[in-house]
């Protein structure tokens, strides 16, 4: 290729701009041919002349620059044509001028091609490839491409001019200096400072007492407002003590070079950062901070500390609901005993009626607990919730108060669901309740039901909705809301907004307890200001007509058939409690039952041993020292297979399903209950015509 090349088309280049005056003045003439002298035509020929010397300035310019190359490229043909090494001469545009025998003899005939077909037979992306490494080689830079193979395609200007030369060598092998003549060495900005602040880790370098000394690009990105001889503790606090003491006690080797998580020191933000800490080994007196973003990190932490401690209070709730509900069971069952021997006019009791009150707020406190841990005992039914609601109402208008206006809003063809309609009216109250207290100047609470279809999987928050059906329950209030850093926190047992003594912090626990146990979902959404809305899931539960419970009176409220007095029936009362056992034992008798007592397990079998005894129904705890109710009541059926059976338990009632066979003829009884419950029961299994199975 002549090296003329690049002068005559940089020449070639300006003569349309050295034309287009003349034209111009040649045009103004003709259309101006009595002005020519007035002050158009000096206008244009001014505006002539100035391009003109425009025009020269530039085309000197590149003329100089083209005379620059072309010297360079005299000056190096000679080294190129002699190089052993593979090298190209180009322009700035990438157009090969020259090249080595070698290289034409590896890659083929380049000259007067362009280099990206030669880095195209290694990167798909040649042209991005090219334009950067030309780009820092203009600007006197030397620029690398890896290659595979462990080979090295390599870029530097030559000289003082606007040639580049690109070279492809073996990693290990120093690649040629090609200089056309001696010229003054550039700056360039590779090196340790360089690779510092380049490198895509947060570096931070450190003196002993915390301050920073430099922080490279990616550690201020990180971190903000972190700027050299700012201390490294007026940004990040530690969990326990201040950052400068920690990193004194690691520049002066009295503590190990452990990992701290550090929180960046803004009320507003929740930013985390993960700091390890090493010695400088380019300086002695400094450290090097290497900073990760640990947010998401701490986020995860905090998450699973908070469900450690939520299943710890659960286990907890589960632990002490049995010795609690049989002390519950002892002093609601006996103050019933005393209630039955007292009028309502006796002055007794009141006082009395105030200890079965406050035994049963203690009871629901327990219940609350064990809905939280979704441990208590559920009875499922078939429910259509137009009908609960409606039941409801009453009640709930009683609890908002004259200033709120409660809406209740349902859908024509609500589908079912299968809930404990108990337990479901609970959690109804405790929202429409939280709606009341979040409104004290008054306004609307919208209880609103329909039926939804999700076609696909929906993700709201860490829970995944399954594809199916569901009705839905929005309760609605136009109250404060819920500022958002603690709508977090709202599900946690005992968290609460309230006063001391307003509140125990068990209501929107038990309520998500309650729905989870259920099969279903909660959320919440809140705007401050506006108001909050809580969202129920349930599945559909598709059922016959006849097989949805409809609102009546409770079970607990309906009077059981009685004994024949003629033919008493005999009851195997077992209970390790004292205090229980006598209870339960005196209310049986009261309705005419025979009563025989054990303590434990052991005696019962013992009593049971002698054949003349006749036992119609078996009453027997189920957690007990020894051997547990369901294995005697096992070894006791062998013999006896026609009797029934009453387990009562403070846990729940799954507690000894799993993996056992169903015990026939049995039914569960929760502590604490009532002496009503208690004879209630015995007597509706005793009179059931059909054997019923649970699960035991």
């Amino acid at each position: 290729m002549d090296e003329h090349l690049g002068l005559s088309r940089n020449a070639l280049s300006f003569v349309p701009m050295l034309m287009l005056p003349a034209a111009i003045g040649a045009l103004v003439l003709l259309a101006f041919p009595g002005s020519a002298s007035g002050t158009t035509a000096i206008i244009f020929a001014s505006v002539a002349l100035s391009w003109y010397l425009l025009g020269g300035a530039i085309s000197a310019s590149h003329a100089l620059r083209g005379i620059a190359s072309r010297r360079a490229l005299r000056a190096i043909r000679a080294q190129v044509v002699e190089a052993p090494e593979a090298l190209w001469i180009c322009d700035t545009a990438g157009l090969v001028l020259l090249e080595s025998p070698s290289a034409r003899s590896a890659f083929g005939e380049m000259t007067g091609r362009r280099v990206d077909a030669l880095v195209g037979r290694f990167r798909a992306d040649a042209q991005d490839v090219v334009a950067r490494l030309s780009g820092r080689a203009c600007e006197g830079r030397r620029a690398e491409l890896d290659l595979p193979h462990g080979e090295t395609l390599a870029v530097n200007r030559v000289g003082g001019s606007d040639l580049q030369v690109w070279s492809h060598h073996p990693r290990d092998v120093v690649p040629p200096h090609v200089e056309a003549d001696p010229q003054p060495e550039i700056a360039s900005d590779v090196g340790p400072a360089a690779d510092f602040e380049h490198l895509p880790v947060a570096l931070v370098q450190l003196d002993a007492a915390g301050i920073v000394r430099q922080a490279n690009a990616a550690a201020r990105a990180l971190v903000g407002g972190l700027f050299a001889d700012t201390p490294l503790g007026a940004l990040l606090e530690g969990p326990g003590r201040a950052v400068g003491d920690w990193v004194s006690d690691v520049a002066a080797g009295r503590a190990d070079n452990r990992v701290e998580i550090l929180r960046l020191r803004r009320d507003d933000a929740e930013q985390y950062f993960q700091v390890s800490l090493s010695a400088d080994r380019a300086d002695p007196t400094a450290l090097i901070a290497v900073l990760t973003d640990a947010s998401a990190l701490k986020k995860l932490e905090v998450q699973f500390a908070q469900s450690q401690k939520m299943q710890a209070i659960g286990q907890l709730a589960g632990g002490i609901a049995h010795d609690f509900n049989n002390l519950l069971t002892a002093i609601s069952g006996h103050c019933d005993l005393l209630m039955l021997r007292h009028d309502k006019a006796d002055p007794d009791y009141a006082d009395l009626d105030q200890i079965s009150q406050n035994a049963n707020r203690a009871a629901a406190l327990v219940s609350q607990l064990l809905a939280f841990s979704r441990k208590q005992t559920l009875k499922p039914e078939v429910l259509d919730l137009r009908d609960t609601l409606a039941d409801l109402t009453h009640l709930l208008n009683r609890l908002v108060g004259e200033r709120i206006a409660l809406r209740i809003q349902n859908e024509p063809a609500l589908q079912t669901i299968r809930a404990d309609r108990r337990q479901l009216e609970q959690v109804i109250m405790n929202l429409v309740v939280n709606a009341r207290d979040a409104m004290p100047e008054g306004g609307d609470i919208t209880v609103r039901t329909r039926n939804i279809h999700l076609d696909q999987c929906e993700t709201r928050g860490r829970v995944t909705l399954p594809r199916g059906a569901f009705v839905q329950v929005e309760i609605s209030d136009e109250g404060t809301g819920i500022p958002p850093d603690i709508l977090d926190k709202i599900f946690e047992p005992f968290f609460t907004t309230k006063r001391v003594g307003e509140g125990t912090g068990l209501g929107l626990s038990t309520a998500y307890g309650i729905v989870k146990q259920t099969g279903g979902y909660i959320f919440c959404d809140s705007v401050i200001g506006q108001g909050t809305v809580f969202t129920l899931l349930f599945p559909i539960h598709e059922a016959a007509p006849d097989q949805i419970v409809r609102p009546g009176p409770s079970l607990k409220a309906q009077a059981g058939p009685t004994p024949d007095p003629e033919q008493p029936a005999t009851v195997l009362l077992v209970e390790d409690e004292a205090p229980v056992r006598a209870f339960a034992a005196r209310a049986l008798r009261l309705k005419g039952f025979d009563v025989l007592e054990a303590d434990c397990a052991e005696a019962a079998l013992d009593l049971l041993a002698d054949d003349r005894i006749k036992v119609d129904i078996f009453v027997t705890d189920v957690v007990m020292p020894g051997m547990d109710g369901p294995s005697w009541v096992r070894r006791a059926l062998k013999d006896r297979p026609e009797a029934k059976v009453i387990f009562m338990s403070g846990y729940t009632e799954d507690i000894f399903g799993e993996g056992h066979a169903p015990v026939p003829n049995s039914a569960f009884l929760a502590k604490p209950f009532t002496l009503v419950e208690l004879t209630d029961s015995v007597s509706r299994q005793l009179s059931a015509t059909s054997t019923r199975e649970t699960r035991h």
